[in-house]
């Protein structure tokens, strides 16, 4: 019955809401959803020598399950650690403002496609480590 409940929360999360396709804030309560989805986000693009810029694009959001029991023999811990992380991206380039003489203006980002619990991998997230 948990399963069903955090699927069908994911579809309702993802369905279009009338704005652009854009999923609206209230559909879902996300302080207590579980899964990993395309959210919009918005950050400071920043370069030494040029101007910041705001970006909001698409980024991967979201809390997947997790657990870690014990064992009695080597490594003495068994885990299953789940991180929601990117599946599928596109690489969207913009030129930042005011760069100074012989700087590259040009900014390359993520833009998620499509985002899963998985293995925390370093070539696309940045993985804490204990």
């Amino acid at each position: 019955m948990k399963l069903q409940c955090v699927i069908l929360a994911t579809l309702l999360f993802l369905l279009p809401a009338g704005r652009g396709g854009k999923p609206e804030s209230s559909a879902i309560d996300l302080r207590t959803f579980i899964g990993c989805a395309v959210r919009e986000f918005t950050f400071l693009a920043k370069k030494p020598g040029c101007k910041a810029l705001r970006i909001t694009t698409d980024a991967c959001w979201g809390r997947c399950e997790t657990w870690e029991r014990p064992i009695l023999e080597p490594p003495y811990i068994e885990s299953y650690h789940r991180v929601c992380t990117y599946n599928e991206t596109k690489l969207v380039t913009v030129m930042l403002p005011k760069c100074a003489p012989g700087v590259d203006p040009f900014y390359t980002y993520p833009v998620a496609i499509r985002c899963d619990c998985d293995i925390c991998s370093t070539a696309t997230t940045e993985c804490e480590t204990a």
